[in-house]
């Protein structure tokens, strides 16, 4: 069984993991309007792929028998200053989540919960793969100096 405190930390998770798939999507619209498909499908698939976190949670609460719950998701940007500026935004987003990701970790802990601290560990793991996946897009994108360079990104993340 979930403790209570450990199921509100969880439900918290949840509804920034649903406010990081409104901002991917945010992103992917952004990125479309300017004609960038490969930046606009990399960050649908984000998008979606924070959205299986939510329900993945949402899955881990049932089992351990409490209760998941969706809670207020807060609007998310709709404009950045540059392909740069958006990507940038990206990673320190991240940086976020893996400190939400963390302190779940030590709830978890705190309330001597090893199956818990197990299910999120996965969590911990994935979130040093996102960093340095947006960190690298990032460093990548500051070496580009004109727009067919940027063309070219566009067209190598579409691939994903």
């Amino acid at each position: 069984m979930i403790s209570q405190k450990l199921q509100e930390a969880i439900n918290v998770q949840i509804a920034a993991e649903m406010w990081s798939s409104n901002l991917y999507l945010s992103m992917s619209f952004y990125f479309k309007k300017l004609g960038y498909d490969g930046f606009a499908s990399w960050m649908r698939k984000q998008s979606q792929e924070e959205l299986g976190h939510a329900y993945d949670l949402a899955d881990y609460v049932s089992k351990r028998g409490g209760v998941a719950k969706v809670d207020k998701i807060d609007v998310v940007p709709q404009e950045w200053e540059s392909v740069l500026d958006a990507f940038e935004n990206v990673y320190k987003h991240e940086c976020h989540v893996s400190s939400l990701i963390d302190e779940l970790v030590n709830v978890a802990s705190s309330e001597k919960d090893k199956a818990s601290q197990d299910f999120l560990w996965g969590y911990v793991r994935e979130q040093v793969e996102e960093e340095a996946t947006a960190l690298g897009i990032v460093e990548k994108l500051k070496r580009c100096k004109d727009e067919a360079s940027i063309l070219y990104m566009d067209e190598k993340l579409g691939e994903r």
